[in-house]
């Protein structure tokens, strides 16, 4: 009850902020701004309202300000027993009306630790519910269940490969960019982890696709999203995918997956990107060690409650990983180059593929992991201690830098901070801990096909803790779907980042509609290309810029 009072308080607080800045921007009553009126009933909710057919029976939700809404709305069968480790299985249909009123649990995961008495539980407040097997399960919301072709956004949550779900955060709630967009949202839950990425296919030939059923049952969303979206207002042919981090992967897997031809049209990756899977030679290998390591049958490894699988497998990639230590894949789970579901090699190789017509657009942040937001010493800093901590390899590995490389970029980095008008050597090790190397790479990647790329460059910096948050990782979320006063943690609220936010959704619709992010409260945008890396940089003041940290990355910085 603790984890709903909190976040449901902070969601109405965000929306009687949005109701009185409304009234104030440019003039417009709060009505006319949050396109609906706010001294009106604001929740329908009965018996015969809100009912939409699906292929499995007939659900039910309902009308918030204006937002037709279901939430927990079953897209496969439950995980557990004889289904894990096996590709989803459709839903056993159903006659009665199902209510669809509230989200569907969240995936096996490590749950702990969330919320803590702490700045980060104050500033990212996770919903997190219960966890079970039982979580193929998505939302949706709609401005109307007519037949009017709406484009369609599905949200893959971030998380890694290994944690997360579809409304981890307040700020992936689809009811403000659905209503003021006149787009259809739905954000999915889905395997992760040790249940999702097992890769058993060297012990049993029945569990070949193990080691991709959270891919698989991602598809298996997509594939709902087509046949039952039109009962949702929805185009089932105008889909965008869109994640953020380990999301951000996932819109590349998917766009690689040689199973979604005709379910995906669009993408957008936020500060996470993939131009390939893993090597299957050490997921084979690592799946049958755990197999080995149990001395079970793939059967009782089926049946073990997840808790102690989970634990089980997750020490044993530890131990694998410690074996060896060349190991390719962070954590030991996630999407296996298997050359059926993915390719073997880079992402996007082939002109031809289905790909090839899939526009895609990424995002990354200037202070993905920024070092100050909960030391404020490290404001302080000189540039000495500022090389110092550059040594150190960078979140995801890498090799540690001797004096002289770090010093290096310390300088190269300063340029590119110079550019961006900061000053603080802490600025400068924040560039450099965002590093931009694997994003270029993905979209020199997707470069190699015919549809457009383009590139975008989050700088803003909300004006709380001493303004030590900076432009820091999953801040841009809330921006693009109009949230800016419903996260208003991330955010601090009011006309600022709502005006920047009115920027960047115009960008995200007109790409949902058309491919292009092009318009009117924009500068110019061009198109990513290799040679001149135009991005558009988001902050108060938008603009475009070639490829600003290219000599640092071209340095190995």
């Amino acid at each position: 009850m603790r984890i709903f009072l909190k976040s449901g308080l902070l969601l109405f607080a965000g929306a009687v902020l949005a109701s009185c800045a409304g009234q104030q921007k440019g003039g417009m009553t709060a009505e006319e701004y949050l396109g609906y009126n706010p001294d009106e009933q604001q929740l329908q909710i009965g018996d015969d309202i809100a009912i939409a057919q699906t292929q499995y029976g007939k659900i039910k939700g309902y009308i918030l300000h204006g937002v037709y809404t279901y939430l927990g709305v079953p897209y496969g069968a439950s995980t557990e027993g004889e289904n894990r480790f096996m590709p989803p299985q459709p839903c056993q249909p159903w006659d009665d009306i199902m209510p669809t009123v509230f989200y569907g649990d969240t995936a096996p995961q490590n749950t702990k630790g969330k919320y803590t008495n702490s700045y980060s539980t104050f500033a990212d407040h996770w919903n997190y519910w219960d966890v079970s097997e039982d979580c193929l399960k998505l939302n949706v919301w709609t401005p109307n269940t007519d037949n009017k072709k709406r484009p369609v956004l599905v949200w893959l949550h971030g998380g890694g490969y290994t944690s997360g779900s579809g409304i981890e955060q307040d700020g992936y709630n689809g009811e403000n960019l659905a209503r003021e967009g006149d787009v259809v949202f739905v954000t999915i839950n889905h395997r992760l982890g040790a249940m999702g990425y097992t890769d058993f296919s060297a012990v049993d030939e029945k569990f070949k696709d193990s080691g991709n059923v959270g891919m698989l049952d991602i598809h298996a969303a997509l594939q709902w999203v087509h046949d039952n979206i039109a009962n949702f207002g929805g185009d089932p042919g105008n889909v965008t995918i869109m994640g953020q981090s380990g999301g951000g992967a996932k819109v590349c897997n998917m766009i690689a997956m040689s199973d979604n031809k005709g379910l995906v049209h669009k993408g957008v990756a936020l500060s996470g990107n993939a131009y390939s899977a893993a090597d299957q030679t050490y997921t084979s290998a690592l799946g049958k060690y755990i197999f080995e390591k149990s001395g079970k049958t793939m059967k009782q490894l089926q049946e073990m409650p997840w808790e102690e699988y989970y634990a089980f497998a997750n020490q044993c990639a530890r131990d694998f990983a410690a074996e060896h230590p060349e190991a390719p894949v962070r954590g030991g789970f996630s999407p296996v180059a298997d050359g059926v579901h993915f390719p073997k090699g880079t992402f996007y190789e082939n002109p031809d593929d289905w790909s090839k017509d899939v526009a895609m657009m990424f995002c990354t942040t200037t202070a993905e992991w920024g070092r100050s937001r909960t030391d404020a010493k490290l404001e302080e800093i000189g540039k000495e201690e500022a090389i110092e901590m550059m040594k150190a390899p960078g979140l995801f590995g890498g090799p540690t830098k001797t004096a002289e490389q770090a010093a290096a970029s310390y300088e190269a980095y300063a340029k590119v901070a110079e550019l961006l008008g900061k000053k603080k050597p802490i600025d400068i090790v924040n560039l450099q801990g965002a590093s931009r190397d694997r994003v270029v790479a993905t979209a020199d990647a997707k470069k190699k096909q015919a549809a457009p790329v383009y590139m975008a460059l989050f700088d803003y910096q909300p004006h709380m803790f001493n303004e030590r948050m900076r432009a820091f990782h999953c801040a841009d979320i809330c921006y693009w779907f109009k949230n800016t006063d419903k996260m208003i943690t991330h955010t601090g609220g009011g006309k600022e980042p709502r005006v920047l936010s009115d920027k960047m959704s115009a960008a995200l619709l007109n790409f949902m509609k058309t491919g292009n992010p092009n318009n009117s409260l924009l500068p110019e945008w061009p198109e990513y290309t290799p040679e001149q890396g135009a991005l558009m940089l988001l902050n108060n003041e938008c603009k475009v810029l070639n490829d600003p940290d290219r000599e640092a990355r071209a340095a190995g910085m």
